[in-house]
């Protein structure tokens, strides 16, 4: 592989130039996620959760509310979020450099225009001095070139976690990415039950009552 070719699978990303989309956009991957969260039913380690890779950002993949089957992708080419149903219906929103507010507005009016109401909990997880979605106006830089950055070198640890997993013969996670802790995650588990430590949280508990290998980007 040549130089060239190198840096456009794995391009540039320095987290001090990036840093401000970077915050909006894991605001906003918050919001997409909570909607999974909200509608599917608990798997253990919080498996029904993360968001996976797609041909163009992340997805949901397949959920429903009320018997209404749909989808909603992240695309990260032309920096949208996508929510399709299974009757056909499209909607799209807009990834700009808007405030977390204001996509937040946007993105729930679009999903109760097709019918779907998620009650989702308004507020980040994981996040230090959390700010309601309705009320952050903090965060509203989004620079498009960064996002597809990210997504393409997402992409490439994707496919290496994926080899890396297939090699296991015991119980294995998916490649998943969390968008409270904003990581691309693969877990091996030993089989046996593990003691989440003392004061855990309600996430650190769920998620660590199995002895796990964790491989985290």
């Amino acid at each position: 592989m040549n130089r060239s070719a190198a840096r456009e699978d794995w391009p540039e990303l320095p987290y001090s130039a990036w840093k401000d989309t970077l915050e909006t956009l894991h605001m906003n991957l918050q919001i997409v996620g909570k909607v999974r969260l909200a509608l599917t039913p608990f798997e253990p380690q919080w498996a029904n959760v993360p968001l996976y890779l797609s041909a163009r950002g992340l997805t949901t993949t397949p959920m429903a509310y009320a018997g209404l089957r749909f989808q909603i992708d992240v695309d990260l080419i032309d920096h949208q979020v996508v929510i399709e149903t299974a009757r056909g219906d499209t909607r799209r929103v807009a990834l700009t450099a808007r405030s977390v507010a204001d996509f937040y507005a946007d993105f729930m009016s679009n999903l109760r225009t097709l019918g779907i109401d998620p009650g989702i909990r308004p507020i980040p997880d994981e996040v230090s001095d959390p700010i309601p979605f309705a009320e952050d106006t903090v965060h509203a830089a989004y620079e498009p070139e960064w996002a597809n950055r990210f997504w393409r070198v997402l992409a490439q640890i994707d496919l290496l976690l994926k080899d890396h997993r297939s090699r296991f013969r015991g119980r294995t996670s998916p490649v998943q990415f969390f968008w409270g802790t904003f990581d691309l995650a693969n877990s091996r588990f030993s089989g046996r039950p593990a003691e989440p430590p003392p004061g855990a949280g309600l996430i650190a508990r769920k998620g660590g009552d199995a002895e796990q290998i964790l491989s985290l980007i």
